[in-house]
């Protein structure tokens, strides 16, 4: 799975992961913000892996659209990661980005965060060509 995002006079950053099985509680107290870890532990069991995976691709999204990578720690803004409410980000910058999440493919989640308000988000899918 790949995910791939264009724009013309914005920054912005994609992140993309598969949900599964994963003991991601101390990988969150670890990077998380609190109010995500609290959130993360307030969803019944068969919800942490997807909301996992949602906070970090959210997460990643952000610090890639910034263009500093690491050097933004990731407990320093929270995002939203309840599956089926609207993704947000709470952070000091929060007015010049916007986030979107994506659902790409059965089993994985992605997001979008992008400079700016009012833009369109389209997406297409691509299969490879089989050869034979």
């Amino acid at each position: 799975m790949a995910l791939l995002a264009f724009a013309i006079g914005r920054q912005l950053g994609v992140d993309v992961e598969q949900i599964r099985p994963f003991a991601g509680e101390k990988i969150a107290e670890r990077y998380f913000s609190p109010q995500e870890v609290m959130e993360l532990r307030r969803l019944p069991a068969i919800l942490h892996d997807e909301g996992f995976f949602l906070c970090w691709t959210r997460k990643e999204a952000y610090i890639k659209a910034g263009g500093e990578g690491l050097h933004v720690p990731l407990k320093s803004f929270h995002v939203s990661l309840t599956p089926d409410e609207p993704a947000r980000l709470e952070t000091s910058d929060r007015l010049d980005w916007t986030l979107r999440s994506l659902r790409p493919a059965s089993q994985y989640v992605g997001a979008v965060v992008a400079e700016g308000k009012g833009w369109n988000l389209r997406g297409w899918h691509w299969t490879p060509p089989t050869h034979g």
